[in-house]
């Protein structure tokens, strides 16, 4: 029974941000009360989406709530909005008045946690989960087994589980039964469950316990035995086979392994670059790096530049922002949408630690947004990884997501670790770089001009060197890559970054009064997948990096690992910043100087796998 609303008022507030945004909004300034039944009503089609899976309309006026759909997940979408949509005011709910059409640009929209690697508690994945959900984030990947350790749970060779065949969290794996209950859990809330069990590559923990591999004939029998415990136990449609990284010696190895996920009753998922398949070989691909090629006739899922453990925490979120998912401002039958990946091939040995050096929530509320609405401007790869500010669209674009993306971090995911803060006031002027010749430690003219004197009115915006003027560019964001992780492949600042080079970045802070700030600062990001060796003591990196305040020399924190050995088995600490107290700097009533000296050596390092030539900063209010 459907009652009746008795209030249609104004509310003295914003209409609580929607995110992903809907596809197609009208929204009234008229606020009714929450307090009654909402009519569901299933229909053919809702008209005006474009993609009827998951599509939904949501009419909210001064008489009633309805909600139309072709199927219960979309039903569940709509739900997700009304309850973005609820303001409470002074003891009551109230939504707005409104007329919703909404579907999913993308029909997969997902992570992955390699808990092979790292190992996540079963309560943690649950909530997750059920916090993503609301975002309308529908799979999860549950990549299960790795060399590392074998994560769930065989009765028929239990030895797989055994603390002496695991070289991390040993002894600590997920049951049949708690497999089961998460695909359960899953269900209800309308994510997809794709559990991997990767072969027959990452199988180092397989080959402990057996002492043999996957590629023989006694080790596809067990795969095969493996493979119907976990399809007996999980009620999922896909099983994911992995077969990434590998040398294939057995050419019936994938064949054999497809066959029979199929005669269980489910559909096979396979990396690429992996084993080739031709159409209809496998049910879908997922892409890993830049090598990775969607085929006609077989759905595609776009994970190539989408491995969040290289990422920072600033300027690749708005890369992710930026990005068209497989270069497509829509997907369709072959191609199904965009996993991240968070991959842990360097130990952390703290979930929460392991979420925050993520930047987990962050980047999925960005692909939350970008798989659902699809658009964007430019692939991976594109001018999409800075805040251009000769491209104010794009930037205004950012600002109005960033905005609701704050706004649920402080409601809908307080308390969870959610290490960003807003980035698109942080305006940046960065020099032509000036050539080092490999002395990382030269100093240049902008090391002249270190104090506030004057404001940034008297902020000089060209240097003179040995002859030659060294201009300089504005960019805005917290985090500013002059070249990328990946070298070229993803523009950077530089256009063409060279080795043996300095640049200097400066940002003015107006302060109304003398106070003391905190300052979140790092020049380079540590990999979540490296074993990357920690700076020595008293250096911020091995490049030499420095900073000022006020001309006042911002120091280094005491760094907590000290190995000279590289090693993915000693934990992250405080490597990257998001894991370590933010520097104090003292703040003068007025005009502020922030100046980051960024020299850079050779593009390759003995103590870190990736230089990355790179700053963020983020000044905490």
């Amino acid at each position: 029974m459907l009652l009746l609303l008795v209030l249609c008022v104004p509310v003295s507030a914003d209409v609580p941000p929607l995110l992903p945004m809907p596809q197609k909004v009208s929204m009234t300034d008229k606020w009714v009360t929450a307090d009654r039944d909402v009519c569901f009503t299933k229909v053919d089609r809702v008209e005006g989406a474009e993609w009827q899976d998951e599509a939904y309309r949501l009419v909210v006026d001064k008489h009633k709530v309805c909600i139309y759909a072709t199927g219960d997940a979309g039903m569940f979408r709509a739900k997700q909005t009304l309850e973005q949509l609820t303001a409470i005011r002074k003891g009551k709910k109230y939504v707005p008045v409104c007329d919703i059409t909404d579907w999913p640009a993308f029909r997969v929209r997902g992570f992955m946690h390699d808990i092979g690697r790292s190992f996540i508690p079963m309560d943690e994945l649950k909530k997750e989960i059920e916090l993503l959900c609301r975002f309308k984030i529908n799979v999860f990947h549950w990549h299960l087994t790795e060399n590392q350790a074998w994560r769930l749970e065989s009765k028929l060779y239990p030895m797989l589980n055994a603390p002496e065949n695991m070289e991390r969290d040993k002894g600590r794996y997920y049951t049949l039964e708690e497999a089961h209950q998460l695909a359960e859990f899953c269900r209800k809330h309308y994510v997809l469950l794709i559990p991997e069990i990767d072969m027959p590559g990452h199988s180092a923990a397989f080959e402990r316990t057996f002492g043999f591999g996957m590629q023989t004939e006694e080790g596809k029998r067990i795969m095969k035995d493996l493979l119907a415990e976990a399809c007996d136990a999980l009620d999922v449609p896909y099983i994911h086979i992995g077969t990434d990284e590998v040398q294939f010696t057995d050419s019936t190895f994938v064949p054999e392994m497809v066959a029979f996920v199929r005669s269980k009753g489910k559909k096979a998922i396979s990396w690429s670059p992996g084993w080739h398949y031709e159409k209809g070989e496998i049910d879908m691909t997922q892409l890993w790096s830049y090598r990775g090629k969607a085929q006609l006739g077989i759905p595609a899922i776009d994970c190539r530049f989408h491995y969040a453990n290289h990422f920072d925490n600033y300027a690749d979120l708005v890369a992710l922002f930026n990005s068209r998912i497989l270069d497509q401002p829509k997907g369709n039958d072959d191609i199904a949408g965009c996993i991240v990946a968070f991959w842990n091939d360097r130990y952390i040995d703290n979930t929460r630690q392991l979420l925050d050096e993520n930047n987990f929530y962050p980047y999925m509320l960005t692909l939350a947004e970008r798989a659902w609405r699809g658009g964007g401007n430019c692939y991976f790869n594109g001018k999409g990884t800075l805040l251009w500010n000769d491209e104010p669209e794009q930037k205004a674009a950012f600002a109005e997501f960033e905005n609701r993306m704050l706004w649920h971090k402080d409601h809908t995911l307080k308390g969870e670790p959610f290490s960003y803060c807003r980035q698109t006031d942080a305006q940046w002027r960065i020099t032509e770089a000036f050539p080092n010749e490999g002395n990382l430690a030269r100093s240049f003219p902008p090391e002249e001009h270190l104090s506030a004197d004057g404001g940034p009115k008297a902020d000089r915006t060209s240097y003179e060197y040995e002859g030659k003027t060294y201009g300089s560019g504005t960019v805005t964001g917290n985090g500013i890559y002059l070249r990328h992780v990946w070298g070229t492949l993803v523009p950077g600042f530089y256009a063409n970054p060279e080795e043996n080079h300095t640049a200097y970045a400066t940002r003015w802070v107006y302060s109304k009064k003398a106070r003391t700030a905190k300052l979140s600062l790092e020049f380079y990001n540590y990999s979540r997948s490296e074993s990357d060796l920690p700076p020595r003591q008293g250096t911020w990196d091995y490049k030499g990096s420095r900073a000022w305040i006020n001309g006042e020399e911002i120091m280094p924190p005491v760094w907590e690992n000290t190995n000279t050995e590289r090693s993915n088995e000693l934990p992250l600490r405080n490597e990257n910043c998001v894991s370590r107290p933010p520097v104090e700097v003292k703040l003068q009533k007025g005009w502020n100087k922030i100046v980051l000296k960024l020299p850079v050596g050779k593009f390759t390092s003995k103590e870190t796998r990736l230089v990355k030539w790179m700053f963020s900063a983020t000044l905490c209010e």
